[in-house]
């Protein structure tokens, strides 16, 4: 059976319907893909050997395989997504583990000291948030993406998704640039460091109502 694609004047008519709700920020364009941006090549994973570090200002360092983070309480969260790059994407869903039940299960024990973390994924890429960013709403240590498995392009087997929750006003809603594809571990810091994109020119913030895109 054969569906109609979207049209353009579908997608503009949708946009248009996004911006008048106040879920369009400034500067963005509405698609209908998902498109696939990244630094450096798409690794290689085998489950078996891949395992997620958490260390720093915890009293202890944590090691996770790719089973037991799988073991993990899990939520389901639905987003809207917004790219530096100029293109958002809406009424996403997803599944994965909150930062917090990291902290509620025992497993992590984070330090007074504790203000932010920094995410190191494949490729040498890392990516920097403020600790109370981290435990929002609007985090998500994110495994399934329309209830798949994530592709290889889009960051199996986990990734830092960080997206924007409409009417969340209470919330801070940052670029999709600062959840880190390919995660491999969190970093636990006293005080800021830059990311990757951060060190090239990026705004270290990145807030998506005030189009904080370079510094």
């Amino acid at each position: 059976m054969m569906t109609n694609k979207p049209t353009f004047a579908d997608r503009k008519k949708r946009e248009a319907a996004m911006r008048k709700a106040g879920r369009l920020p400034p500067g963005q364009a509405l698609t209908e893909k998902f498109p696939v941006l990244h630094y450096g090549a798409i690794p290689d994973c085998d489950p078996n050997s891949w395992d997620f570090r958490i260390w720093g200002e915890v009293e202890q360092p944590a090691t996770l395989t790719y089973e037991s983070f799988m073991q993990l309480p899990r939520v389901d969260a639905q987003f809207d997504l917004h790219c530096v790059t100029r293109w958002s994407k809406f009424d996403t869903h997803w599944s994965g583990v909150r930062f917090n039940t990291l902290i509620e299960t025992g497993l992590v024990k984070i330090k007074p000291s504790a203000r932010f973390i920094l995410q190191h994924a494949e490729n040498g890429y890392t990516a920097n948030m403020p600790i109370d960013l981290m435990k929002a709403e609007t985090f998500l240590l994110a495994t399934h993406f329309e209830g798949q498995p994530l592709t290889p392009e889009h960051g199996f087997p986990l990734r830092g998704l960080v997206g924007a929750i409409p009417g969340r006003k209470d919330l801070k809603d940052v670029y999709l640039w600062k959840g880190a594809k390919w995660l491999r571990g969190l970093e636990i810091l006293p005080a800021d460091q830059p990311g990757f994109w951060e060190q090239a020119g990026y705004h270290n913030e990145g807030d998506i109502w005030k189009e904080q895109r370079s510094a």
